[in-house]
């Protein structure tokens, strides 16, 4: 008899499979290869015919266009990189705080969702199948049009404690103006975080040593607030004057003033992907054993440690995967702040592309922003996802 060695060197090449699915994707490669060098030389050619050619250095041409809520200084004789990255930074920003509040206000409606009392359970069902089922463009125009620009007017505005004051023209609050001192705050802010991350890995070491999870989080934020508080008290001067906000005519001067456009694309986004986190969460929860519940009630824990030590550290596994999706649809649909005046970065990009005619630039600048949110988000969650998978002995 043969061996097998033989009679795979005696099939002929062009029977091997393996040369055969090789020749498959080289040649699909190719026919990619040889649209993209088609479409690229059409859009070249078009681009010739209407005098242009690719290229970005337009991008250091001046701006002339103001843009309303900005993050540095910003005016309309900055160049068109800078106002990108005015976008850049917006859009970072309701993404990084969207997901942080979406997770946050997710968790306890997926929790509520499964809650013992019916009117808790009630309410956050009818909260998620509503949000689930509206389309987030109609719900980001109503909640802007319908609440936000329906708030009192300036001489009528509602004020809160702090002062807070709650208006048409946007939410003012009390906020924090540097000092002389404040660079070396800093360095205490510095020392507060190094000082968290030490205990947080002690704390976690000694967990592991011993088999019973410590508080981290909580230790942690305690230290960093405690190096916070000394460091303030320390310094001679306070690192921070408040401004308070207070009306002047037809405005809200002093404090920090958060826009209408800002606070409804925030909430608008929070309010919709918390449903879907909600959902996430409950469906990560029910995939627990049952068995492990009972077991955590035998041993005398209470509900929070049930669902802290033995109900989220299993469920997390089954609720990272989806919950990067969520993440990642977060800040994709933060675009649609085009609809309701905040400049993110599409909207930015917009404007860019009307004044300067770089439609393809512009585009793929867009696309390219994206993509790599995209990725850093789910390099991050695949990272902790790996982190929190069971590793067998």
């Amino acid at each position: 008899m043969q061996s097998a060695e033989t009679q795979t060197a005696a099939i002929p090449i062009w029977r091997d499979e393996r040369y055969l699915n090789l020749l498959g994707q080289a040649i699909f490669a190719v026919v990619i290869l040889a649209a993209g060098y088609y479409l690229y030389r059409n859009m070249e050619a078009g681009l010739r015919r209407q005098g242009t050619t690719l290229g970005f250095g337009f991008i250091q041409g001046t701006s002339g266009f103001d843009i309303a809520e900005t993050l540095f200084e910003y005016s309309r004789s900055s160049t068109f990189w800078q106002a990108f990255q005015v976008g850049l930074l917006n859009t970072l920003l309701v993404s990084v705080v969207g997901i942080l509040f979406s997770t946050i206000l997710g968790v306890i409606l997926g929790v509520a969702r499964l809650a013992a009392n019916p009117l808790v359970r009630w309410l956050a069902t009818g909260y998620l199948e509503l949000m689930r089922n509206l389309s987030l463009l109609v719900f980001l125009v109503f909640w802007y049009l319908g609440v936000f620009l329906k708030l009192p007017k300036i001489k009528e505005a509602v004020i809160w404690p702090g002062p807070t004051f709650l208006t048409n023209r946007g939410i003012a609050i009390p906020w924090g103006v540097p000092t002389e001192t404040f660079p070396a705050y800093r360095l205490i802010l510095a020392l507060g975080v190094l000082a968290a991350i030490l205990i947080a890995a002690a704390l976690h070491a000694r967990g592991r040593r011993t088999g019973k999870p410590p508080l981290t989080i909580l230790w942690a934020g305690a230290s960093f607030v405690v190096v916070v508080v000394l460091g303030w008290f320390a310094l001679p001067a306070a690192p921070l004057a408040w401004d308070l906000p207070y009306p002047e005519g037809l405005r809200i001067a002093g404090g920090k003033i958060f826009t209408p456009e800002f606070m409804a694309l925030v909430s608008g986004l929070v309010l919709y992907t918390a449903a879907f986190i909600g959902e996430v969460v409950r469906a990560g929860i029910q995939a627990v054993s049952r068995g492990q519940v009972e077991a955590a009630r035998a041993i005398g824990l209470t509900g929070f440690q049930t669902l802290r030590l033995v109900i989220f550290p299993q469920a997390l596994r089954v609720i990272i995967p989806p919950l990067t999706s969520q993440y990642l649809n977060l800040a994709k649909n933060s675009s649609l702040a085009i609809a309701i005046g905040y400049p993110d970065v599409f909207y930015v990009s917009n404007t860019i592309l009307n004044q300067s005619g770089r439609a393809v630039e512009m585009i793929t600048l867009v696309m390219l922003t994206y993509l790599l949110f995209s990725l850093i988000t789910s390099a991050f969650m695949n990272w902790y996802n790996r982190r929190i998978q069971l590793v067998e002995r």
